[in-house]
């Protein structure tokens, strides 16, 4: 059947309110469970890099298995499949809670939970695309700031549930916590549903005038439920296989484009907060403070995201979304750059303000640039390729970063590299985006 028209809100308010949860458990996530690492430590007698593990197991869960997530959305949809990734996440969360060593910590909350939080995250924003044209972007500025409320909020929570419960039952609440995710799921209702319902409305009305002991028109039901009848015969005949994963994308010149300019970006992205509080602190930071520094980026993300989106939606900034996207990326990096010899905490708390509203320009723009470049009948496919590409950039980047900050005791030359990095990904998306794509639409008659 034809696309159905996108409503732009009614129920896609609905949905986009359970992206907004999605997406606050997929990146929030792992990063709230480094609450527990210290007790982790004392019970399994082992170091700081071990469990950090875990966390780098979820993020590479919910990178890497795009394709598989593309393939079961596309033979399955989306609704099974967050369900089925919602009791995933849960199950292995519960199960983490009775686990010896960890090896099975690694199995469950890494691997199980990492997989159900893919399995959740890809699918809810293919249905975002699905119901919103128009206000797209605004949506999915809004639906990406459920990562820094999410973090704010899910942190404080894990110490709170680790001082009462200890981590196992942290880690059992938790668990309980993720089948909000098959909620979510469970809102993603098809399109489609809506055109089936009209055309049994239609059917009806035929089947009425059939009944109807009036000559002429009779013979005009009758007909036309002839024709409903030979619709249906057609309908039922067997379907050629679908593609499981839509490798045709990549002969469209502005995906290629986006996945060369996001592998670069992803490279230096996530280094400058992951390395921040540790700066903070060789800077003669106290602890708190340095701790602090974080909130302050997430403070500002929250506003940051929604505020990108209603910009990004205004009629002469829509049609140039990609230059925004890299105007977001150029400002990231720039800010990276200029805060490398931030020596004192004024100058790191202005670094913050600063990377806080970057980093939240780049998260509500991300999605939005691959869903204006590919279309929503191909975004399914597209985000899987574009997030396994991703997974390589992410196990390459912040531990590379860590591998120079031992060697050269110097985090200046990390804060310059990472920055660097960013403006690359910037300004090849730009010229890229202006020589291959813009010049070759005026060339054509």
């Amino acid at each position: 059947p034809a696309p159905v028209k996108p409503p732009d809100g009614g129920w896609g308010w609905i949905v986009l309110f359970g992206c907004f949860v999605i997406t606050g458990f997929s990146y929030a996530f792992p990063k709230a469970v480094s609450v527990y690492f210290k007790e982790l430590m004392k019970d399994f007698h082992v170091g700081y890099s071990d469990t950090a593990w875990i966390s780098s197991i979820m993020l590479a869960m919910l990178y890497g298995t795009g394709p598989v997530c593309s393939i079961m959305v596309n033979q399955f949809g989306c609704r099974p499949v967050m369900l089925i990734g919602g009791l995933l996440a849960s199950s292995g969360m519960i199960l983490a809670s009775f686990t010896t060593n960890i090896i099975e910590l690694y199995l469950t909350a890494g691997v199980l939970t990492g997989l159900g939080m893919a399995l959740n995250f890809q699918p809810s924003l293919i249905m975002l695309g699905t119901y919103f044209d128009k206000r797209r972007p605004l949506a999915n500025g809004l639906a990406a700031a459920g990562s820094p409320v999410f973090l704010s909020s899910l942190s404080p929570l894990g110490q709170v549930l680790l001082e009462k419960f200890g981590w196992r039952g942290g880690f059992l609440i938790m668990g309980g916590l993720l089948l909000n995710c098959c909620t979510c799921g469970a809102v993603m209702r098809p399109l489609d549903m809506g055109m089936k319902r009209k055309m049994g409305k239609a059917q009806d009305k035929y089947e009425a005038k059939e009944m109807l002991p009036i000559g002429g028109k009779s013979e005009e039901g009758i007909s036309t439920t002839d024709g409903t009848k030979k619709a249906k015969k057609a309908k039922k005949k067997p379907k050629k296989g679908k593609k499981l994963l839509d490798f045709s994308i990549f002969s469209n010149r502005g995906f290629i484009i986006y996945t060369i300019s996001k592998f670069i970006l992803v490279l230096g992205l996530f280094v400058p907060p992951i390395l921040l509080v540790n700066y903070a602190k060789d800077t003669g930071v106290p602890d708190t403070e340095a701790a602090f520094l974080l909130s302050i980026i997430g403070f500002i993300d929250i506003f940051a995201r929604p505020a990108c989106g209603m910009v990004a939606g205004l009629k002469w900034v829509r049609p140039h979304v990609a230059y925004l996207f890299s105007f977001s990326m150029l400002f990231n990096g720039l800010t990276d750059i200029c805060s490398a010899r931030a020596s004192n905490y004024t100058g790191l708390v202005i670094f913050c303000v600063f990377f806080g509203i970057s980093y939240g320009m780049v998260g509500a723009l991300q999605f939005e640039v691959l869903m204006a470049i590919v279309g929503s009948q191909k975004f399914s496919s597209a985000i899987g390729l574009v997030l396994l590409i991703e997974a390589f950039a992410v196990l390459i980047g912040p531990p590379s970063a860590g591998r120079l900050v031992d060697a050269l005791k110097n985090y200046e030359v990390i804060f310059y590299l990472a920055g660097s990095e960013v403006v690359l990904s910037a300004l090849f998306l730009a010229m890229a985006t202006y020589c291959c794509l813009n010049r070759g639409k005026k060339k054509e008659p």
